[in-house]
């Protein structure tokens, strides 16, 4: 990432009695700045040198920062760079799909050191709890027993009202109520004492995205992510937006128009279920969209599909900077790089077509994070809750 392109953070404080909300402050400076000596850090987050040398040692001490290579100037002491210690914060992220569900093992700065996967014709609570329990035990014991108890918690990706979606992953509604009223927290909690971090699949995405990919460049943006359902996120001010209910962000409900003239939604028309069904209806077999980056031999069907999925996102896209004025739009998702590379230019150039009165049209950019942003975006929550800045919002 180039450092130019990464907008800065708000300061910090000075007064007694507010060091832990410093302590994240410098933390997340670190996170998204990499590794900056102690006078670097004072001076970008408006602290005195003795505060920021203070919390600086008590991080050191904890075990969250590690001191690198002094840098030596022409004048005085060598500087040193303090970094986020990788062994110093772990964190499991699981997301839970409609054919597959996948956990990791992320380190503090976002490395994922182990994964563990299963698949099944779809997700049922019994099926998706047994999986966590033995795959939970199976990564944790991938650390070293000294590194165990630095896991901070559990994050978890799933659709919202994943009961809702019986139809699109072809189960009867009834198998699907299961999911009606089950809490999460109280089923990891039956073989876990790790706290437990649920988010929507499509906001933990953009959260990956923002953390980890292209998000450090722009203030407010959009982000779809096109998967097997379409989904995306909204980041205002450096900061993911989740909403009051935990849905906002949910740009695959937006409105859309069918070729009858029936009213649609974007989840209908744009995602990559579409292209799965028209394969299964021309008698091919589709598991390698979901298991392989080269569609090439499905070149016949992905082209129309990409046609029809820029179309949908490039008037999407302009219906949110329609109440949000974003500078970007960022696309990303499940798919191969040189389909995603396409699908982008294609968007562009439709949005270029269309009528933008009244509207200023957003930057259109790919997305970095690709299949795996959904757990690595699950894996965020407890850290970003025990030890960095979730919010950058309201800070001066």
């Amino acid at each position: 990432m180039d450092g130019s392109k990464i907008r800065a953070l708000s300061g910090g404080v000075n007064q007694s009695g507010l060091r832990d909300h410093n302590e994240r402050l410098l933390l997340s400076m670190l996170q998204r700045n990499g590794p900056m000596p102690g006078s670097d850090l004072a001076r970008v987050a408006g602290l005195s040198p003795q505060t920021v040398s203070v919390i600086m040692r008590k991080l050191e001490k904890d075990g969250l920062l590690a001191r690198g290579t002094p840098v030596r100037g022409k004048v005085g002491k060598p500087s040193v760079p303090m970094r986020l210690a990788p062994d110093g914060v772990f964190s499991l992220g699981a997301n839970i799909g409609r054919r597959s569900a996948k956990i990791v093992l992320m380190d503090f700065t976002g490395v994922v050191r182990a994964e563990r996967s299963a698949s099944f014709p779809y997700p049922l609570p019994a099926e998706i709890f047994s999986f966590l329990k033995e795959a939970c035990a199976d990564l944790t014991n991938v650390l070293p027993e000294n590194l165990q108890d630095r896991i901070c918690g559990i994050g978890i990706a799933a659709p919202f009202e994943l009961w809702n979606w019986h139809e699109m992953v072809g189960a009867s509604a009834e198998e699907f109520a299961l999911w009606k009223g089950v809490s999460f927290q109280e089923e990891v909690a039956a073989f876990s004492d790790l706290p437990v971090h649920v988010v929507n699949d499509a906001t933990a995405a953009c959260r990956a995205e923002h953390v980890y990919g292209r998000g450090k460049e722009f203030r407010d943006y959009a982000y779809f992510f096109v998967a097997a359902f379409v989904g995306g996120g909204v980041v205002l001010n450096h900061s993911v937006f989740e909403g009051h209910q935990g849905n906002a962000g949910a740009l695959g409900s937006l409105r859309s128009v069918g070729p009858n003239g029936e009213s649609r939604q974007l989840i209908d028309i744009a995602s990559i279920h579409l292209l799965e069904a028209r394969l299964v209806e021309v008698g091919l077999d589709p598991r390698g969209l979901w298991s392989s980056d080269d569609w090439s031999p499905y070149e016949r069907y992905v082209e129309p599909w990409i046609r029809q999925t820029a179309q949908e996102l490039a008037k999407a896209a302009l219906s949110t900077c329609a109440v949000i004025d974003f500078e970007a739009i960022l696309i990303d998702g499940g798919l191969p790089p040189d389909v995603k590379r396409t699908l982008v230019e294609r968007t562009r150039r439709y949005i270029s077509n269309q009528d933008t009165r009244g509207l200023i049209p957003p930057q259109i950019e790919a997305g970095e994070m690709g299949r795996k942003a959904r757990e690595v975006g699950a894996a965020c929550g407890p850290i970003w809750s025990q030890f960095l800045l979730k919010s950058n919002a309201g800070l001066t």
